[in-house]
């Protein structure tokens, strides 16, 4: 199977491309050809691809020409509407990286676009596929929980610091609410099989400093159609020290009592040599392994990966709404047409 990935732009590149080229049968090739509008100091192109070991195309149009049978999107934010297209005009099943869009327009224009060539739209939601979520769901579904009433998930980390473009809303879309409520959402949406949000509101501020133009902090309230209310922090909080990029947990309330999910609890704290930085070494299921076996595996057998294009259009809408709320104030009903103001 040929693999090509859109751009080394999103710092999970790295991991899909070194997961790929271990993967028997899978044809590898990469291009970044934006990579020179990026900060000095910032990794991508040719050099990049050398250094991971990939065959590496100077242009998207030379890329495709080589007809890949899929296509790995991690550019940023506000192009993966048009690297979509791109990818589904060339017959290219596609997994895209998080969020699908910065609009619910251009995440529906997606959607569209891979129906009508007949190819797959996969969202890069890996945090679904690690052991401590598949555990929770399977208690859910085996009615081991009950009912659930109250969820509160957090997703913090760091203001983004290797790549630039995390912070500039023209690229991002956004700040923490664009970056880290989809994830949770994806969780929530798995758990609940599609559970529609009826209601959203949010908060934000740049506490934390960055880049004024984005919000660093964010605290999201939604309710669901089956009368779950879940909060999500999902606040840039932690210090530049902090020893890993982020992390991630759910807490619920359920008729079974209170269920912590914490999927990177399987790890090593330690500190360097030098004792200056703390390290988290994690070790045992790598879920973004997990999650590209999915994407190629539905490839293989003709069907539709999940999590899909549709429900990258409902994460979408989420975070839509929750800007609207910040801007307005006031709770946001999660509509088709809940755009942000």
């Amino acid at each position: 199977m040929k693999i090509a990935v859109m751009s080394f732009a999103h710092t999970h590149a790295l991991s899909y491309v070194r997961l790929l080229a271990g993967m028997p049968g899978i044809e590898l090739r990469a291009s970044d050809p934006d990579h020179g509008d990026r900060p000095a100091g910032e990794s991508g192109g040719a050099a990049l691809a050398a250094e991971l070991g990939v065959d590496y195309a100077d242009s998207y149009e030379e890329l495709l020409a080589w007809q890949p049978d899929a296509v790995v999107i991690c550019s940023e934010n506000t192009k993966h509407r048009d690297d979509v297209l791109r990818a589904a005009a060339a017959g290219a099943h596609v997994l895209c990286e998080k969020p699908l869009a910065t609009t619910s327009e251009d995440a529906e224009a997606m959607v569209q676009a891979c129906e009508e060539a007949g190819v797959n739209l996969m969202v890069a939601f890996p945090v679904r596929f690690s052991p401590a979520f598949l555990a929770l769901k399977e208690q859910y579904d085996a009615g081991l929980l009950g009912n659930i009433y109250g969820v509160s998930g957090t997703n913090n980390g760091k203001i983004p610091g290797e790549r630039s473009w995390f912070t500039d809303p023209e690229l991002a879309g956004g700040g923490a609410l664009t970056d880290h409520v989809v994830h949770i959402a994806d969780m929530l949406d798995a758990l609940f099989g599609g559970a529609t949000a009826t209601r959203v509101y949010a908060t934000a501020n740049d506490f934390f400093g960055g880049d004024p133009r984005v919000e660093t902090g964010g605290l999201v309230s939604i309710t669901y159609e089956n009368g779950v209310s879940a909060v999500i922090d999902c606040s840039w909080s932690r210090p530049a020290s902090y020893p890993v990029w982020g992390g991630l947990t759910l807490h619920l309330v359920t008729d079974a009592g209170l269920v912590d999910v914490n999927p990177f609890a399987q790890r090593v704290d330690g500190f360097s040599q030098d004792a200056r930085n703390a390290l988290w070494l994690g070790y045992g299921t790598n879920s973004d392994e997990l999650m590209l076996a999915e994407f190629l595996t539905a490839i293989r057998e003709g069907r539709r990966p999940q999590p899909d294009g549709q429900l990258g259009c409902r994460t979408v809408r989420i975070v839509e709404a929750a800007y609207r709320s910040v801007d307005t104030g006031g709770i946001v009903e999660t509509t088709r047409d809940s755009a942000r103001a």
